[in-house]
């Protein structure tokens, strides 16, 4: 009887053991109390906001627990966890929608989400044919993910360019922590343990995420992007199997908030929540300091978040508009999460066609599409109300759906994402 009970436990461990995330012992967050703690393994420390540090050290483990009475709060530097993301799928036949006459791009009519809302779409085409008259400010939107090739012929002239920084003459030259961030940084790779500023996308990922958003329109080149006046800030975070940190996600979200991004476009996740704590009190900090409002995926597993919860998508932060993805169908798609109370909206994810590396555009299905999705919808409504503050650009957003039944009771909102009746609601 001793011997079964000592396998059952045994076997109990090793599956504990098995799916415990992986840690950094390289960097440590702590919330202060009113100094810094004293330790022989801190070797160097960043002020992200407020009392929240991040040290560096070579025992973060250890060190957690030697200083935990100094501080209100030790964290971990958690991997997401590696991931299988969305790649690029061969499609032979697309419907060639006879209402893409918004745009003289040639594969602007594989975007089936631009249909209008009855037709499953968010209402792109029906926006850009009848036109507000307004005047339109320019948005900076961040795209954290696997970086963006910012060479691409359908991105160049829509990238986000840092007005303080000198390209290639390895120099800090607006004094913002980083080298040659023009486009943005890489915090996947480092120089004395600092990220340094080349996002090239080496997926296709991140760079399909951009060209959804802010692909150049009326350039008669590939496709068309949903916001006009928008520019695309680069930050590689996710690698190119996932396992992002959270240390580069604060990292990530920061820079782009510090830079003037009022949206963060986040179509990665994990499916736990140690280190979660930080993550969720910096998407607080950058939506009531700078504005900016976070827009996650809500995940690919075909699972209810409220139940089984999927981060950042997870996290209750107010600044977090959390998106489930939609077919051409109409209904949700096989493989999206969803959640009464965890899902705020959707939108179109299933055979996204946009921008992939190389000058090339192929067509990809995920929650991580329609996230985009919904930034790029976001983007050109905040461009045409600059004065909105983040809550209520959510609100509008959140408020202007077109219903669809069987979602009441798979998101807060229960519709899809709308352009054309976000704008009008705003008038």
């Amino acid at each position: 009887m001793f011997m079964k009970l000592l396998i059952a436990a045994m076997m109990v461990a090793n599956v504990a053991l098995a799916s415990s995330p992986r840690v950094d012992e390289s960097r440590l967050f702590v919330k202060i109390k009113n100094s810094l703690p004293q330790h022989n393994l801190i070797q160097k420390t960043k002020h992200l906001f407020g009392k929240y540090y991040l040290i560096e050290t070579s025992q973060a483990s250890k060190l957690a627990k030697a200083i935990k009475d100094q501080v209100e709060l030790t964290e971990l530097n958690y991997y997401a966890g590696k991931n299988k993301l969305p790649e690029p799928e061969v499609q032979k036949n697309f419907e060639n929608v006879d209402n893409f006459t918004a745009f003289n791009d040639p594969r602007a009519n594989r975007v089936w989400s631009f249909r209008d809302g009855v037709d499953n779409g968010v209402s792109v085409n029906r926006s850009y044919l009848a036109p507000l008259g307004l005047e339109k400010e320019e948005i900076i939107v961040a795209v954290v993910d696997t970086g963006v090739d910012y060479n691409h012929e359908d991105l160049k002239g829509n990238m986000w360019i840092n007005p303080g920084e000198i390209a290639g003459n390895g120099i800090d030259d607006d004094q913002n922590g980083y080298i040659d961030d023009v486009h943005g940084i890489n915090t996947l790779d480092r120089e004395g343990g600092v990220a340094t500023g080349d996002p090239m996308d080496t997926h296709s990922h991140g760079t399909h995420v951009a060209g959804t958003i802010g692909a150049i329109q009326n350039n008669n080149t590939g496709i068309a992007g949903i916001a006009s006046q928008v520019k695309i800030m680069a930050i590689r975070t996710v690698p190119n199997r996932g396992d992002e940190t959270d240390a580069d996600v604060v990292e990530s979200f920061l820079y782009a908030a510090k830079n003037g991004a009022r949206l963060i476009n986040c179509s990665f996740g994990k499916k736990h929540n140690e280190g979660g704590l930080v993550v969720n009190e910096t998407m607080n900090h950058i939506g009531q300091t700078y504005g900016t409002l976070v827009v996650a995926a809500a995940g690919n597993d075909s699972s209810n978040n409220d139940r089984r919860p999927k981060y950042p998508a997870s996290f209750d932060s107010d600044y977090l508009l959390v998106v489930a993805s939609t077919s051409s169908s109409g209904r949700m798609s096989y493989f999206s999460n969803y959640g009464k109370t965890t899902v705020d909206i959707a939108a179109p994810g299933s055979g996204i066609y946009s921008t992939v590396p190389g000058n090339r555009y192929r067509s990809m299905s995920g929650t991580s599409m329609a996230c985009p999705t919904t930034v790029g919808v976001a983007a050109e409504v905040w461009s045409h109300f600059p004065e909105l503050g983040a809550l209520e650009l959510k609100q509008a957003l959140m408020d202007s759906v077109t219903p669809v039944g069987r979602f009441e009771d798979r998101m807060v909102s229960e519709g899809r994402v709308d352009l054309y009746q976000a704008l009008q609601s705003l008038l």
